[in-house]
């Protein structure tokens, strides 16, 4: 059975749609989703490196959850990929903790699909912007997971936001994430 683990990136939880509505349905899930909400765990950003280094090693599937903004990942998961995923325990020439686990993203994005396309008004596909992660993943020999994304999150109703919650809960509890194809 795939144990996962999410771990949550939104400065301001309170204000969120999507993730707001995304964490309530992952809570109905406590036997095959560990949360860890990274914003409400480490208020004043001191990252408890040795807790969650444990939490990854009890866990064969890392989901990054975030709204997409200013194409990357809110502050506080860089520097908890900074502080937690340090040589000599994520990735070194004898081998990595994280070997074999499997490293997705669940991306909340404001803009339409097209935007994010060579000819759209990005000039980047989601695919492209999301290399640094899929980088890291091939740094610490994680298998990168296809993302699961959710475009034009403000003109969703909430109707449409839980149906994309409980998508996303059948996304984490399927064992057969399609993997990431460059």
């Amino acid at each position: 059975m795939t144990k996962n683990l999410v771990l949550i990136a939104h400065p301001n939880m309170k204000e969120s749609r999507v993730n707001k509505i995304w964490l309530e349905e992952l809570k109905k899930y406590p036997e095959s989703i560990a949360i860890q909400d990274l914003y409400a765990n480490y208020p004043h950003w001191q990252i408890n490196v040795t807790k969650e280094q444990q939490l990854v090693e009890q866990h064969n599937r890392i989901i990054f959850q975030f709204p997409f903004y200013w194409y990357s990942s809110p502050p506080l998961l860089k520097k908890w990929q900074d502080d937690v995923l340090t040589y000599g325990w994520a990735f070194t020439s004898k081998g990595s903790k994280l070997r074999g686990k499997e490293l997705g993203l669940a991306i909340s994005i404001g803009g339409a699909e097209s935007d994010y396309s060579k000819e759209g008004g990005d000039l980047y596909t989601i695919d492209d912007l999301i290399s640094p992660f899929h980088a890291t993943s091939n740094l610490i020999e994680t298998d990168f997971l296809k993302p699961f994304t959710l475009y034009k999150t403000d003109d969703k109703s909430d109707d449409e936001l839980e149906q994309s919650a409980k998508k996303y809960v059948e996304y984490l509890l399927s064992n057969k994430i399609e993997k990431f194809r460059v």
